[in-house]
Formats: structure tokens, C-alpha cells, sequence
């Protein structure tokens, strides 16, 4: 053998573990790219319903927020109501009542004073005595509280 014909060898050797090497190298990407292919198809099959749920439930999301709108509108009308109406009914009624229930403790308090004043001439009946002082009658000493002027 010459060395013509080993260096063909040892190349032509070269080139058949190169090719092994690439021809390994390629079945490999086969196969993962044969598992990449499935593993897209399986997440596909099952984000499609998933989706379709996700967009059901925000539908109903929609509908109940609009439900709530629509609620809290008409909570707030009815408090714009009833403040007005209560704002009508203290005006309307708030001087009357005021007058009528001062009136009422006005007439209690009269009341009042004037059982406490009988009860006392009752348990202090006395006979009236008037001092004379040279020549001019003095009225006896007043019962009861007498007003402090400030």
C-alpha cells in the first residue's frame, strides 16, 4: 500500500464516522422535534377549551358587572330620595314639632311648680303674720326659689 492509498483510507474512514456522527445528530432532532410536534398538538387540544371557558366566564363577568351597575344606580337614586324627603319632612314638621314639644315642657314644668307649691302651703300652713313697722304692713317672706339676676 502506498500512501496515496492510506490517506484515501484514513478519509475516506473520516468521512464515514463524520457521517455517522451527522446521521446520529439528525435522527435525534427527529425524535425531539417529532415530541415537540406532540407536545404543541396536546397543548393546543387543551387550550382550545380552556379558552372557550376563560371567554364564558368573562361573558358572565360582563353580566354581573352590569347587574351591579345597574343595582348600585339605583341605590344611589334612592338615597337622593330619601335625603330629599327627609330634608321636605324637617323642614315641613321640624318647626311645628319644636314649638309643640317646648309648648308640652313649658305646661309640664307649670304643672310641676304648681303641685310643688300646694304641697308646700299644705304641709306649712301657717297662719299669715304681717310685722308692722311704724305704721306700714310688711308682706311675709316669699316661698320658693327666687331667680338670680346676671
Amino acid at each position: 500500500m502506498s500512501g496515496g492509498e492510506v490517506a484515501g483510507i484514513l478519509v475516506a474512514v473520516f468521512w464515514a464516522i463524520l457521517v455517522s456522527f451527522l446521521a446520529v445528530a439528525l435522527v435525534r432532532l427527529a425524535q425531539t422535534l417529532k415530541a415537540t410536534t406532540k407536545l404543541v398538538a396536546d397543548v393546543t387540544e387543551q387550550a382550545v377549551p380552556l379558552l372557550a371557558d376563560a371567554s364564558a366566564t368573562v361573558r358572565s363577568a360582563q353580566s354581573q358587572l352590569d347587574r351591579v351597575d345597574a343595582i348600585a344606580s339605583d341605590v344611589q337614586e334612592v338615597t337622593s330620595n330619601a335625603s330629599a324627603l327627609s330634608t321636605t319632612v324637617a323642614s315641613t314638621f321640624g318647626g311645628p314639632l319644636v314649638k309643640v314639644a317646648a309648648f308640652g315642657y313649658g305646661v309640664r314644668q307649670a304643672i310641676s311648680r304648681r303641685t310643688r307649691d300646694d304641697d308646700d302651703r299644705r304641709t306649712t300652713a301657717k297662719p299669715s303674720r304681717r310685722t308692722v313697722i311704724v305704721g306700714r304692713a310688711v308682706p311675709p317672706a316669699r316661698r320658693g326659689r327666687r331667680r338670680r339676676k346676671d
